[in-house]
């Protein structure tokens, strides 16, 4: 790294990210930032302190090599960086656009205890790009086969994440994915100005040249069941990695209104069946054009589909929330956008009733405002209804975007795999392994809605006990 000393590193600002200007990109699906360039990586690589004992890496569920790599990253040494950061993270692409960096490795950066910390995401996003547009992803040496074969399913960040480093150890892998497209959340819960749908392609096809095979259409507790994969068809373990997927509601009257989706299936019909292209594609979803929507909820995926609606032509879009802007749970950088896009935000109101027309066709909500109260647990101050100031919001079209559960399929399905009260399965957390033999889980199905990076992590963490699992199953 060029020598520069601290007190000089500490003088370099945080390198602004270039991005589309707001009046083009809310009219438009391509992606919001832009990326940086070499000049700006090698800027904004100069700012690390290169820590004896980086405690960056701490905030790293994959224990990325961040040091090293943003070293190399200032040597101008780009290929050597995208190498080291792959040697902990197959997904940097991925995690460089949608990880919330600002409360994991960020949030322990050193530089951050007095300026802005470093932009360890968008050096690892630049990384990714660099390898993919000016290399091409390079394919790693896999052990001698074993012999073994692993079934995952799901091929959503967790189950990928798993594969690949199962595959690198020798065994036979196979990932089993219910939809037609491979990428699980990553290819139908986040818009194409979030995460280019290539990029994932991209990242599945490197999968596959190291031997991973996928089936798409399978619905594992339908197709086949678990235990007919450890039986009939031959498997060694199986990865249980299926998502988080069955959306939460409201439950107030009306919700059966025309005019209301869950976040999951507006975002499915956009992100992986290109309604927004319709009828170049056959998937339509409600005309948002000259119309106004209301999404409820305030985490990512509440700005992701707010943010679609504006894009697909909403007279007005709007996020309602019943708690204050202080305690939204999505990234900053989301809601910074979606401010920039023209998107409205209607804070403490809580919905108590949809209102529709003669023909069953939403034209509106009845709110409640609300106030704060103590904190609950969730360490957020509880909303509290303010009594007598129910209000009707007009509105064409609703999202509900609360959250969602487990899929009820492979606990109908699985005798011996043990779940708690919300759906999702048991595990040891060191080990991912469940109470069923030779069956590991982790990522959404375990934690509930979490992030890319996190699921990632528990697919690494499987790979290794599975690993371990198949040298000797008898312990």
């Amino acid at each position: 790294m060029a020598e520069l000393s601290k007190k000089d590193r500490m003088k370099i600002p945080r390198q602004a990210m270039p991005e589309q200007e707001p009046g083009i990109r809310n009219a438009n699906f391509k992606e919001v930032n832009l990326g940086f360039t070499e000049e700006l990586a090698v800027m904004e690589a100069m700012r690390c302190l290169q820590c004896p004992k980086p405690v960056c890496v701490e905030g790293c569920p994959v224990g990325v090599k961040i040091k090293d790599f943003i070293s190399l990253v200032a040597e101008r040494d780009f290929a050597g960086a995208a190498a080291k950061i792959k040697e902990d993270n197959v997904l940097p692409a991925v995690c460089g656009r949608v990880c919330p960096q600002e409360e994991q490795c960020e949030m322990k950066c050193v530089v951050g205890n007095k300026n802005a910390p470093v932009a360890i995401g968008r050096l690892e996003r630049f990384v990714a790009d660099y390898e993919r547009e000016q290399i091409g992803l390079r394919i790693p040496e896999c052990k001698p086969k074993t012999g073994k074969k692993v079934a995952i399913i799901g091929s959503g960040p967790a189950g990928l994440s798993c594969a690949a480093d199962l595959i690198q150890t020798g065994h036979d892998v196979t990932v089993f994915e219910a939809l037609h497209e491979l990428g699980g959340v990553l290819v139908y819960g986040i818009p194409e100005f979030r995460l280019p749908k290539e990029i994932v392609r991209v990242e599945v096809e490197a999968l596959q040249k190291l031997g991973v095979e996928f089936k798409t259409n399978a619905v594992i507790g339908f197709t086949d069941s678990i235990d007919e994969l450890l039986s009939t068809e031959g498997f060694d373990a199986v990865f249980i990695a299926v998502g988080a997927g069955l959306p939460y509601f409201l439950n107030i009257p009306g919700e059966n209104l025309n005019g209301i989706y869950s976040a999951n299936e507006f975002l499915t019909r956009v992100n992986l069946m290109k309604a927004y292209r319709f009828p170049e594609y056959d998937t339509p979803v409600f005309d948002c054009k000259d119309k106004n929507v209301a999404v409820f909820g305030g985490g990512n995926t509440a700005m992701d589909a707010v943010r679609t609606a504006k894009r697909l032509g909403a007279k007005s879009a709007s996020i309602v929330y019943r708690r204050s802007e202080k305690e939204l749970p999505a990234r900053a950088e989301e809601i910074h956008h979606a401010k920039e896009e023209g998107v409205h935000f209607e804070f403490l109101n809580n919905p108590l009733e949809f209102l529709g027309d003669e023909n069953g066709w939403l034209h509106g909500v009845k709110l409640q405002k609300m106030e704060l109260g103590e904190p609950d647990a969730s360490g957020r101050r509880r909303p509290i209804a303010v009594q007598g100031s129910e209000y009707i919001m007009d509105i064409n079209m609703a999202v509900i975007a609360i959250g969602n559960g487990s899929n009820p399929i492979l606990r109908q399905t699985t005798p011996g795999l043990d779940f708690n009260k919300w759906g999702n399965i048991l595990v040891d957390p060191d080990t991912m392994k469940t109470s069923k033999k030779g069956v590991f889980a982790g990522g959404d199905i375990v934690t509930g809605g979490a992030t890319v990076i996190l699921a990632m992590g528990a697919g690494r963490t499987a790979a290794k006990a599975i690993n371990e699992y198949l040298a000797n199953p008898e312990v």
